[in-house]
């Protein structure tokens, strides 16, 4: 009898847990490519889903706002933008019957809790006179529309991971896009080539829209109130600052020819521009005159950009913030008035005193003040000076400009950006 030798029988036994270790690895490596390829396949169905929901946010924010307040056809917009997309071949799923219920919500986004909040309402909350820590906080502040969209009737197929029990897999994907404040400004955007201080619209640090001011040219009586630019943000803007002949141009020309960019440094002058302050003195004189006596008597309504004034003046160069409509309500001419004597009759919804007498021009201003709430900058009342400019920043709601971005001075923006 013939015994194998006992290394030939250890090989042996080494060949079969070679094999047995082998199929275990083949195992698992399948089971890995099946992750792999349906993990792939998965990545891709949520991409499409994500895309269809950025869409369709980004397309309701666009139409959030109208001049009445809250548009609740933005919802609708949402949906159909949603709703075009498709995944794999397949009508991306968006529940939504009407209203503000279902994956399709108008609401409130929160920066701080970083949190959606659905809101109905077709009123918005005020703007003014509110900081942006209280805006933040504030749900009736309709600012955002979320989209939901899904592949739940029509769960995304599995490839391999069928082969453990998993034949498909609900996918869902989430979106919501914030519409904020005016962040650029594109062409035509702003009516003249004059720059309010951010500074003296702030009343505690809040925009407020109940407090009319004044730009003086000629001397410091009003502080750092506004200044002359040319709109100019190409180079070294700091060195030159502006361009008068360009801004007498520019006045009454249409507003900004090229477009602005806000947290960038603009040219700005703010001294005397005699030849723009005339022309700008004949185009206020024929933007009102209801009753032909050759004295405005309607507000003129202008959207001007806003600058920073950090040492309350107006420098070679500042930098552009935001834009506001005003309503200017007067601007006094070059010579001195003493008398009183070309101080304002009837303006808008005021006129002068009725037990009062048309030749004290010092009671006509001072009820008109009054009645404006025009103050100073530093809050006293405001002064009867030559060459100056009385505005109030306007308080109705107003058309939407440019991307979202900037600070609040009472004008949304017009593009909207995705937040979550």
């Amino acid at each position: 009898m013939r015994l194998k030798p006992r290394h030939t029988r250890a090989l042996s036994g080494e060949r079969g847990a070679v094999a047995v270790i082998f199929a275990i690895l083949l195992v698992v490596l399948i089971g890995l490519a099946a992750l792999a390829i349906d993990t792939g396949h998965l990545y891709v169905v949520k991409n499409e889903l994500q895309n269809a929901a950025d869409s369709g946010a980004l397309a309701g924010a666009r139409f959030l706002f109208n001049e009445d307040g809250i548009n609740t056809g933005a919802n609708q917009t949402a949906y159909d933008a949603a709703t075009s997309n498709n995944s794999e071949h397949l009508a991306v799923e968006v529940n939504w019957g009407g209203g503000n219920e279902g994956d399709i919500q108008r609401g409130h986004w929160s920066f701080t809790t970083r949190t959606f909040t659905p809101n109905a309402s077709t009123g918005q909350a005020p703007l003014s006179d509110a900081s942006f820590e209280e805006l933040d906080a504030n749900t009736d502040l309709i600012n955002a529309v979320r989209v939901r969209t899904k592949r739940e009737d029509t769960p995304a197929a599995s490839f391999f991971a069928s082969l453990f029990g998993h034949d498909s897999f609900p996918v869902y994907a989430e979106a919501t896009a914030y519409i904020g404040f005016a962040g650029s400004l594109d062409r035509w955007e702003v009516d003249q080539p004059i720059a309010l201080c951010k500074e003296t619209l702030l009343i505690d640090g809040e925009y407020s829209c109940s407090v009319g001011r004044f730009i003086n040219s000629g001397n410091n009586l009003s502080g750092g109130t506004g200044g002359w630019t040319d709109f100019n943000q190409e180079g070294n803007v700091c060195a030159g600052g502006t361009n008068a002949p360009k801004v007498s141009g520019e006045i009454c020309g249409g507003g900004n020819s090229v477009p602005l960019e806000l947290g960038q440094n603009m040219a700005t002058n703010g001294g005397e521009i005699q030849s723009a302050f005339s022309k700008l003195m004949d185009c206020w004189k024929g933007s009102g005159d209801s009753d032909g006596d050759g004295a405005p008597d309607t507000p003129w309504e202008i959207t001007l950009p806003v600058v920073e004034c950090p040492d309350n003046n107006v420098g070679p160069c500042s930098k552009l913030v935001g834009s506001v409509t005003v309503n200017v309500v007067w601007i006094t001419g070059a010579g001195e008035d003493p008398g009183y004597t070309n101080a304002p009759v009837r303006m808008g919804d005021w006129s002068e005193p009725a037990n009062g007498d048309n030749t004290n021009g010092q009671a006509r201003w001072e009820s008109f003040a009054d009645h404006f709430n025009l103050q100073n900058y530093d809050g006293s009342p405001v002064p009867y000076g030559k060459k100056s400019i009385y505005f109030k920043p306007d308080c109705d709601v107003h058309e939407p400009k440019g991307s979202t971005g900037g600070e609040n001075f009472g004008i949304p923006a017009e593009i909207p950006v995705l937040v979550n």
